[in-house]
């Protein structure tokens, strides 16, 4: 049984949803101790712990500990069985990360599944559905599988209530090579809000025109949804390449200007724009896991952040692949992995 303790690296949830994604694959069991020790709150949250169950209801696996709070797991897999399901969180906690948690697992199953999962779609500390959408399911399409997803209904912070389907087709992961971004396609400004003021959105918009004064007219839009899917507000930013699209999100957070939330995320897109890199900070860390599963793979990515090095560190430990970090050309750095 893999020892793991929750403290090291960066100490949070993506552990967890990675052991038991990776326990799954390979059929070997974890005991995983000091769960989120570096959060404000450690143990697992509600989204965590319906990550957890669900990774259990699709294999029929044995897990211990799976309750809110719980700061130790033992997990015991068992086989991947593909299907039809349906997990609610209860709360505004990310469906996108539940989904991530049993989407690996059931692109090895032996059939195709549908999956309906509810709870928050545009919350903090997640990425927003429209990432998994335009950024990440299209590369996982690119190794073999047809994964596809729709977006239901919008759910915020703190109500929830969202809601996402998503269709698997499994086939065996190939190897690619990730490292030129190629040339760019087109960019796009969004504002989505719900039962607040139209001045929010307006003032989203206006403060990322004047931080982003290359990005045309056209590329800004405010979308208001029904009322009873907020209150709730997010700003998108999306760059379109040839080979990859780069999304950069704001929520709107109580005590938190307009203005000072454009101003952040247009700061990291720019940021983004200005290097080569292939992948950005988020899309990096979830590269790790369908690369391992392939056998191989290389990615260039902008700074590497501590979930990254964490999800390296973790995959490695379960499948016994090694991984490499190198500084690559115009200051990117570039992930290998091999067996």
């Amino acid at each position: 049984m893999i020892s793991i303790d929750g403290s090291e690296g960066e100490g949070g949830g993506q552990m967890v949803r990675n052991a038991c994604a990776l326990s799954l694959i390979t059929g070997e069991p974890f005991h995983m101790t000091n769960i989120r020790a570096k959060r404000s709150k450690p143990g697992l949250m509600r989204q965590h712990a319906t990550a957890v169950e669900a990774a259990r209801q699709i294999s029929g696996s044995v897990c211990d500990g799976i309750h809110v709070g719980t700061t130790e797991l033992t997990f015991r897999p068992g086989k991947i069985s593909p299907g039809e399901y349906h997990f609610s969180i209860g709360n505004a906690g990310s469906t996108g990360l539940v989904l991530q948690t049993i989407l690996m697992p059931l692109i090895f199953a032996d059939g195709p599944s549908k999956l309906v999962l509810e709870g928050g779609t545009h919350a903090m500390g997640a990425p927003p559905f429209e990432f998994l959408e335009r950024c990440y399911l299209p590369l996982i399409n690119q190794m073999g599988p047809k994964v596809s997803a729709r977006l239901i209904r919008h759910g915020f912070y703190p109500r929830g209530g969202g809601r996402i389907e998503v269709e698997i087709e499994p086939a065996p992961l190939r190897p690619i090579a990730c490292l030129d971004r190629g040339a760019l396609v087109d960019v796009a400004c969004e504002a989505h809000f719900s039962a607040l003021s139209f001045d929010v959105a307006r003032r989203l918009r206006g403060r990322v025109q004047a931080a982003l004064p290359a990005w045309p007219e056209s590329a800004f839009s405010v979308r208001e949804l029904p009322p009873d899917q907020g209150p709730g507000v997010i700003l998108m930013l999306t760059a379109r390449y040839a080979h990859v699209t780069e999304l950069v999100s704001g929520f709107g957070q109580l005590g938190v200007p307009a203005e000072q939330l454009g101003k952040v995320a247009a700061a990291r897109m720019q940021g983004y724009q200005d290097a080569i890199a292939f992948a950005g900070p988020h899309l990096a860390d979830q590269l790790i896991l369908p690369f391992v599963l392939a056998g191989r793979g290389q990615f260039t990515t902008v700074k590497p952040s501590q979930h990254l090095l964490t999800a390296m560190d973790l995959a490695a430990r379960f499948t016994g692949r090694r991984f490499s970090l190198t500084d690559h050309e115009g200051g990117a750095h570039l992930v290998s992995v091999g067996p």
